[in-house]
């Protein structure tokens, strides 16, 4: 049975509270059995609504869930998409408090600057192409709102939650898509110094351009477009992996150049 709005206002507040406090949640699908993707989305979007009203600026868009072993592990039959704020974006070289984190996995993938606004219920890969004014590098932080006890929050749970962003940090080497074949783009994950994952763009629902499309596909269902000056978050080309706190994270891009963050310990929170 879907929710009803009150639940689902409920339950975007519950998400916004776990957020600003860090008392974390039981999952969506916990709480409220019923709930399905149209619910989670719904309650996404109430989140947004609650943020921007509140003075945060949206700053784009992400997409997740990808690659097919992704959604055919968590049953997903398609990708999901969050909303990006001002104050997810850290600095290039940043140590993340360990306190703000709650299970975080680190995800390397291709930034899309837009140009221009990017919609519409046809919108293809040149259309893509032609909204775009560079792309970088990234690292995304996947976290959640939810408890670390709950192992089984599902595709429903991810999309209320964002997408389950937990914050962004880019590269500083701008390139245009005209400069490079996209697909080919590699990038290298470094934990402690040792290689953890590699893989190129290609990964990425065949061309990063095909999941920027979809995403603006997916956001006309809604009422939403992609404005100038966004940044997209296309997704990750790598396996995620678990950072813990000390850990010393690194992203070679090659001729992309590098990323590189650290995660404190508990007691520099202090």
């Amino acid at each position: 049975m879907a929710m009803t709005d009150e639940q689902r206002r409920e339950a975007a507040a519950a998400l916004l509270h776990a957020e600003n406090t860090r008392e974390w949640i039981d999952p969506i699908t916990d709480t409220y059995p019923g709930a399905d993707n149209d619910d989670a989305y719904a309650i996404g979007q109430h989140v947004t609504d609650a943020k921007v009203a509140a003075g945060r600026v949206i700053k784009g868009y992400k997409v997740g869930l990808t690659s097919k072993a992704m959604r055919s592990t968590s049953g997903a039959t398609e990708p999901d998409y969050g909303t990006l704020f001002d104050n997810w974006f850290l600095d290039e070289g940043s140590i993340v408090p360990a306190s703000i984190l709650n299970v975080p996995l680190v995800e390397i993938e291709i930034v899309f600057v837009l140009k221009s606004d990017l919609g519409g219920p046809d919108t293809n890969a040149i259309d893509v192409m032609r909204a775009t004014d560079f792309i970088l590098p990234a690292i995304e932080v996947v976290d959640r709102r939810y408890n670390r006890r709950s192992t089984q929050a599902g595709v429903a749970d991810s999309i209320a939650d964002a997408a389950s962003c937990g914050f962004i940090i880019v590269g500083g080497r701008p390139t245009k898509l005209t400069d490079v074949d996209i697909r080919h783009i590699g990038g290298a994950l470094y934990l402690n110094g040792d290689l953890e994952e590699s893989g190129t763009a290609a990964a990425v629902m065949g061309n990063p351009l095909n999941s920027v499309a979809w995403l603006a596909r997916k956001l006309h269902e809604f009422g939403v477009t992609m404005s100038a000056g966004h940044a997209i978050l296309s997704g990750s080309f790598i396996r995620a992996r678990t950072i813990r706190p000390g850990d010393a994270i690194v992203a070679d891009f090659g001729p992309l150049g590098q990323i590189s963050f650290g995660v404190g310990l508990p007691a520099d929170d202090d």
